[in-house]
Order: structure tokens, then C-alpha cells, then sequence
């Protein structure tokens, strides 16, 4: 299907990146499609896309046979997404709306979500997507851009100066990895800094842990990440006990720590 370039759609439509709104617009359409393929095979499968903006992302996930849901909370991008709806019968659903108001387990449950999320709330919408107690997820799998230095934080290993909270919440019953870079220049705006793309699949949750648990011994843990753990866990009830009966010296500071002791740690305050 013949489409319009991109850029002619910013153009007539008169669009341009919102900073307030966290926006960069990505138009390659040769490096959309690469995105669109990191998931596999979506031909007949949901997708779900979070701050589409003009559509670039959207038309490759639509051209990949996927029945996409795009949430927008820029007015100005749904006319632009109204066309593709019409290239598309029955194939793209547009909510606009706040992503994070959006009851994705009863709207587009079993998608893959594929997104260049918009800066200012991707690490909210990940951290929310990867909590809860309910295992599996609502989602398939996450492919996600972030700035790359994020991207690093989410895939990092213990012992590195990425490695965080975010690592040990993406990685503790999913597998994360890097799939791709992304140059600035591929954006319009182009950004400051660096692109990466996160692919993120869940894994078998380990058992007797509460989700919750993991992530009050991570916030506390990482939010004082330079003391001793005898100190940044001093404010979570009963984890000072939990690493004397794992024989963890709590003397050693949290980015040490393999995620198998984190999760160890939670499972004692679960029990």
C-alpha cells in the first residue's frame, strides 16, 4: 500500500516534536520496519503502541499484519493517525488518552507492545509493566526505545555502574536484552543523546517471592546505593534479619548483589 512520506504528513498536518510531551520523531521508515521485526512474526498478532505521533512506527507495525492499538494524548497527531485507520480498515484502534490511564490487561491483553516511548514517562510505563503480582503478563513482549544510556540500565549486569533497580526489575522473570542502537540523527528533533531498543520477554517467576517485596528491597536498596546494605535496608522491616539467615554480609552495597540474592531476600520477607 502506497502511503504518503512521513515527513509530507508532518508537514500538512503541521506537526512538530512536543519537548513538554517528551517526543522525537523517528522516520526512517527502512529502520521502523527492523524495529517492527524485533518482536518476530506479528502478522494476525495485537500490538499495542504507546505516543505513536505521526504514525512512523505505526505503519511498519501495520504493514508487519499486526492489529495495533496506538494510545495518543496529542491532539494534534490524531488527525494523522485518523489516515492510516482509513489505509487500514479494522487493523489500527486509536485511544487518545493518557498511557498511563489505560487498563491494558482488559484492552489489548496477550500484544506485544512496541514502542518509542515518550522520554518523560517510559521508565513509569516499564516499571509499572513489569511490576504487579499477576505472572505472566498481561503483554507478550516489550520492545521498547529508550535513551541509551536507560536502555543500558534495564540490560545491565551486577557489579557495572548501569547496574539498578531497573536491571534486577526487568530481569528477575523476564529476559532483557539490547537489540538495537539508534543514532540521534535518525530522529527529527534529533536528541541529545544516544537511542537504544530493549526487547524483553517474561521468563518463569521464582517461586514464594512477592513482586511487592522485590520492589520495596530494590527502592530502598538502590535509593542509598553508595551506603552498606546494614544502612539502605535499615527502613524495610525484618531485612536486616533476612541477610544474617542468607548469610549476606551487609556490609557490601546493593549494585554487588546478584539478582538471585535480591530475590533471595524477598522470598524470607514473603515468607
Amino acid at each position: 500500500m502506497s502511503l504518503p512520506p512521513l515527513r509530507e504528513v508532518i508537514a500538512r498536518h503541521g506537526l512538530s516534536a512536543s519537548k513538554a510531551l517528551g517526543q522525537n520523531f523517528l522516520l526512517d521508515e527502512q529502520l521502523l520496519d527492523r524495529i517492527a521485526r524485533i518482536p518476530g512474526a506479528l502478522d494476525g498478532q495485537p500490538a499495542y503502541e504507546v505516543g505513536p505521533g505521526p504514525g512512523g512506527l505505526t505503519r511498519a507495525l501495520l504493514r508487519a499484519g499486526a492489529q495495533v492499538t496506538a494510545v495518543e494524548r496529542d491532539r494534534r497527531c490524531i488527525a494523522a493517525l485518523a489516515e492510516l485507520e482509513a489505509a487500514f480498515p479494522g487493523k489500527l484502534d486509536v485511544i487518545e488518552g493518557d498511557a498511563m490511564a489505560v487498563d491494558e490487561a482488559a484492552t489489548v491483553p496477550a500484544a506485544h507492545v512496541v514502542a518509542n516511548l515518550p522520554y518523560n514517562v517510559g521508565t513509569a510505563l516499564l516499571v509499572r509493566w513489569l511490576g504487579g503480582e499477576a505472572w505472566p503478563p498481561w503483554w507478550r513482549s516489550l520492545t521498547l526505545m529508550f535513551q541509551q544510556e536507560v536502555a543500558e540500565r534495564i540490560v545491565a549486569a551486577p557489579g557495572t555502574g548501569a547496574y539498578g533497580r531497573l536491571a534486577v526489575l526487568a530481569q528477575w522473570r523476564s529476559t532483557a536484552k539490547l537489540a538495537m542502537k539508534v543514532h540521534r540523527s535518525a530522529f527529527v528533533p534529533p536528541p541529545k543523546v544516544m537511542s537504544a531498543v530493549v526487547h524483553i520477554v517474561p521468563a518463569e517467576q521464582p517461586e514464594g517471592v512477592s513482586a511487592a517485596k522485590l520492589e520495596q528491597v530494590t527502592a530502598a536498596a538502590f535509593g542509598q546505593r553508595r551506603k552498606m546494605l546494614r544502612q539502605s535496608l535499615k527502613s524495610v522491616p525484618g531485612a536486616l534479619d533476612a541477610l544474617g539467615r542468607l548469610d549476606i554480609d551487609s556490609e557490601r552495597r546493593a549494585e554487588t548483589l546478584a539478582i538471585a540474592e535480591f530475590v533471595a531476600i524477598a522470598r524470607e520477607l514473603s515468607a
